[in-house]
C-alpha cells in the first residue's frame, strides 16, 4: 500500500491539499483508507488494487450521482485533472468525502428500520440513474480455478447458481446495487437523523433483492431481519410478492458470493484488511455452515 509520505504527496499533487493530516483508518477488507484532515476538513483516502474484479471508479459515480444532503454517500472529490480516481503506484487512490455520523452496530428494531429505509431510498433515487460503465449481474464464474480451494466451494457455489437460474434474475426488478449493504456501511448521525451510505466498491445493474437479501444476511437473514424488510417495503420499491419469492433464492446466491469471494482471497494469500489468514478463513467457514448446513 500507499505510505503517508508518498501519500501525502499525492494529496498535494493531484487535489492541491498541502500540510494535511494523514492518520491510517484500516477500515477496508480490499483496500487502504485513511483519515485525511486540513482544518475543519475532512476526507478519507482510499487504495484499491488496480486489476480488482470491480471497477472501483464506476462506484465512485454511482456515489456520486446518489450524494445529497439527506443521504450522504462518501461522494469523490474530483482531482485537478477532473478525474475521481488516480493511479498511484500500481493502485487506485480516491480521495471521498467523510461521512458523518456512526456505522450501525446492532440489529435491533430501530436500527433494522434505517437500514431498510435508507437503501430502499438509494434504490428509488438511482433507479433512472444514467450509469455508462455499469457492470450486469453476475460475476462469479463456477469454471474459476480458485473454486477448488476446498472439495465442497464449486459444488455449494454452482448448486446456488443453479437455484439462482431457476428463479430467472430477468424476471425480477432491476436497478443499480450497491452490492454490500453492511451494517458498517450505513453511518447514521443521531443528532439529525440523517444515515448515509457508504462503500459504493462497484456500480452494477442487477437484482435489487440481491442488496435487499444481503442486508438482510448481515442482520442475522430473514427470520430475524423483519423489520428491516418492511422498512424497505414500505417505501414501495419491491412488492412483497417479489420479496416472498425472490429472497431467499438472493440469500443462497450472496453466500455463495462470499464463498468465491474468500476462495479467491485464500488462493491468493491475500490479506488486505486483515491481520492473517484466520480473517480469509472465517470468510470461507461462515460461508460454508450456510450453503451446507448440517
Amino acid at each position: 500500500m500507499i505510505s503517508e509520505d508518498r501519500l501525502r504527496t499525492c494529496l498535494g499533487d493531484h487535489w492541491g491539499l498541502h500540510g494535511v493530516r494523514v492518520e491510517p483508518h484500516h477500515g477496508g477488507m480490499n483496500s487502504g483508507t485513511w483519515f485525511v484532515t486540513a482544518g475543519s476538513h475532512r476526507w478519507v483516502a482510499k487504495a484499491v488494487e488496480c486489476d480488482t474484479i470491480f471497477d472501483f471508479a464506476s462506484g465512485l459515480a454511482a456515489a456520486a450521482v446518489l450524494d445529497r444532503p439527506d443521504l450522504p454517500t462518501g461522494a469523490p472529490e474530483r482531482s485537478r485533472d477532473g478525474r475521481y480516481t488516480v493511479a498511484v503506484d500500481g493502485l487506485l487512490l480516491a480521495l471521498l468525502a467523510w461521512v458523518p455520523g456512526e456505522g450501525i452496530a446492532t440489529d435491533g428494531p430501530a436500527e433494522q428500520r434505517v437500514i431498510g429505509d435508507t437503501l430502499a431510498r438509494a434504490h428509488l433515487l438511482l433507479r433512472d440513474a444514467d450509469l455508462p460503465s455499469a457492470d450486469t449481474f453476475h460475476w462469479i464464474d463456477p469454471a474459476a480455478a480458485h473454486l477448488d480451494v476446498r472439495p465442497w466451494v464449486r459444488p455449494a457455489v454452482t448448486a446456488a447458481l443453479a437455484q439462482l437460474d431457476d428463479l430467472d434474475p430477468a424476471t425480477l426488478t432491476w436497478g443499480p446495487l450497491h452490492t454490500d449493504p453492511a451494517p458498517e456501511a450505513f453511518r447514521l448521525e443521531r443528532d439529525t437523523g440523517v444515515c448515509g451510505l457508504i462503500d459504493w466498491s462497484t456500480s452494477m445493474r442487477g437484482p435489487l433483492l440481491y442488496d435487499l437479501a444481503s442486508a438482510a444476511m448481515y442482520v442475522g437473514g430473514p427470520d430475524n431481519a423483519g423489520q428491516l424488510i418492511a422498512a424497505y417495503l414500505d417505501r414501495g420499491v419491491l412488492a412483497r410478492e417479489e420479496v416472498d419469492r425472490g429472497l431467499r433464492t438472493l440469500l443462497r446466491f450472496r453466500w455463495a458470493a462470499q464463498a468465491d469471494y474468500f476462495a479467491r482471497r485464500v488462493t491468493a494469500n491475500d490479506l488486505t484488511g486483515i491481520a492473517d489468514e484466520a480473517g480469509n478463513e472465517k470468510g470461507l467457514e461462515d460461508a460454508r455452515t450456510r450453503l451446507l448446513p448440517e
